[in-house]
């Protein structure tokens, strides 16, 4: 079987999920031939997912969340705008896509949450089944459990999770924790996806505090705090791209800039776990039994989500911002899942194969046709 990867190169969730999935359908006999990974401007696919990916990489220009850069959260009029504005440079991504589908021959698509790939599947037709894979389609899920008063950002944030997933046959929702049953149409529940590196980890407590955030700007709340608690040593993770690869401000703070088996080495020692609700990471230190505080950016309504389920799914904390006291008083009360999380992801060893395998049996057995006329703009 032969796989083509949509990924959203926001962030490092939809990275990490990609590569545990290419682990698993390796072992399985099965070949990724390539990667497409969309990218906004300035952004640098981070190190450890180049070298680890395992199949040709093709980046494209894609729609991404702009941040206030002097308050660290989501600008949701300039992200509109700027998009807006760009609408011939996603047409021209179109145009990439389509003719790498044409020259890769996949006999199935995967979509990590990439809105670019949806619409491709929609406009396009290339005649090629698509799976879908990532938390927000939880989203879609009638118990899930919302923030209050959000009834317009649920459907903000659904709209862009059906664009993303327009034309597939199977939208594969991951989850903290087994959930009922749904009866919304194609949406299977299914286990978190961790690579291989995370499951190899020996954890153990050490006396520092691990944070990761999503966007540079949020490193103002951690200087704050430090500034309070100077006793406490944290090792932060950023995306800033034009820092020095360690930036050591005094012996209890440093920060470095995103590094896989780095990241990873300091989570297997740390004490908690300071991140900014992605689901990943969450998932990543459930799995090893750390306590996490769970820090949405501002007006990031599916980080709120995250930290909604997460609190439901015994995770840890969550606070408005980088006030690390809230983990630091709720130490002496946690109470790890980490045996029932680790029962609930070992279901997804052959789910996620058995699901691609059975789009493809289920699929036309023609060879795809691929339109070549273009039917966006």
């Amino acid at each position: 079987m032969k796989i083509v990867f949509f990924v959203q190169g926001e962030g490092r969730g939809h990275l990490t999920q990609a590569l545990a999935l290419r682990q698993m359908v390796q072992e399985a006999g099965h070949q990724v031939v390539a990667v497409l990974v969309g990218t906004a401007e300035g952004r640098v696919l981070p190190e450890f997912f180049v070298e680890q990916i395992k199949a040709p990489i093709h980046t494209f220009a894609s729609p991404n969340l702009v941040y206030d850069s002097g308050k660290g959260c989501i600008n949701l009029i300039k992200t509109i705008r700027m998009h807006t504005a760009r609408a011939g440079t996603y047409a021209q991504s179109l145009r990439q896509i389509h003719e790498l589908v044409k020259q890769y021959k996949p006999e199935v698509l995967v979509n990590f949450y990439e809105v670019l790939g949806g619409i491709y599947n929609a406009t396009y037709r290339p005649g090629i089944p698509m799976v879908c894979i990532a938390h927000q389609y939880l989203l879609l899920h009638p118990q899930f459990h919302f923030p209050k008063n959000s009834w317009l950002d649920r459907r903000i944030v659904n709209f862009n999770t059906r664009l993303t997933a327009l034309g597939a046959l199977k939208k594969l929702a991951l989850s903290f924790r087994p959930m009922p049953t749904s009866t919304y149409p194609a949406l299977t529940i299914v286990p978190p996806l961790l690579r291989r590196e995370v499951q190899q980890l020996q954890p153990a407590s050490g006396d520092y505090m691990l944070v990761y955030m999503t966007h540079h700007s949020l490193s103002r709340q951690i200087r704050a705090w430090h500034r309070e608690h100077p006793e406490i040593r944290l090792h932060c993770f950023w995306d800033k791209a034009d820092a020095a690869e360690e930036e050591v401000v005094d012996d209890t703070l440093t920060f470095h800039r995103i590094n896989g088996p780095k990241y990873l080495r300091f989570m297997e020692g740390c004490r908690a776990v300071v991140t900014t609700a992605g689901f990943e990471s969450v998932c990543e230190a459930m799995y090893l039994g750390k306590p996490v505080l769970m820090v949405p950016v501002p007006k990031h309504f599916e980080q709120a989500c995250n930290a909604v389920d997460g609190l439901l799914s015994g995770a840890g904390a969550t606070s408005r911002t980088f006030d690390l006291s809230v983990l630091t008083d709720f130490l002496p009360y946690y109470r790890s899942p980490q045996a029932e999380f680790r029962v609930w992801h070992r279901e997804g060893s052959y789910l996620f194969v058995k699901e691609l395998e059975a789009v493809v049996q289920l699929s036309q057995p023609a060879s795809p046709v691929y339109a070549d006329t273009l039917a966006w703009g």
